[in-house]
């Protein structure tokens, strides 16, 4: 634990069309090697196709994608006497957010298709819906703190 006390949560400017963080941390966790412009291009290739196919608005449909795929439990390794156990913890909202777009993103990486955001958006939409490689990584994280839930009282 730091002595110093905690660190401020710096804010960022957010993007030119949407004004919200969900898409600043989105779009940061899209950029490779620099190329924030071109995260930004799948991006908004991305919320276009979903509005088209999905006829609502893609920031809600964002919004419900991160909120049905963010965990509430998860399970964290402590050494215990010798022996590493999983331990269930809750998680803070900040930190659940951060799983599911990195879960969201994982999963529309693996899928195939044709391009990145051809490939964000179906994820999304199925994320949305309740299927999807993403929902199922949260589901198999809440089975495994239901699992390892006689280790709760290391915590």
């Amino acid at each position: 634990m730091s002595r110093r006390g905690t660190a401020e949560k710096k804010t960022e400017k957010s993007d030119q069309i949407y004004d919200n963080q969900l898409v600043n941390m989105l779009v940061n966790r899209i950029m490779k090697h620099g190329k924030k412009s071109l995260a930004y291009q799948i991006f908004y290739r991305a919320m276009k196709r979903i509005q088209q196919k999905t006829k609502r608005n893609a920031l809600s449909v964002l919004r419900q994608a991160i909120g049905r795929v963010t965990p509430d439990i998860a399970v964290k390794a402590r050494r215990v006497s010798g022996s590493t156990h999983q331990v269930p913890l809750e998680i803070a909202s900040t930190q659940g957010i951060a799983l599911a777009i990195r879960w969201l993103l994982g999963a529309s990486r693996k899928r195939p298709g044709r391009n990145m955001a051809f490939k964000l958006s179906s994820e999304l939409v199925d994320a949305s819906k309740g299927s999807g490689d993403a929902i199922r990584k949260k589901q198999e994280a809440h089975r495994m703190a239901e699992a390892n839930r006689a280790f709760a009282h290391f915590r």
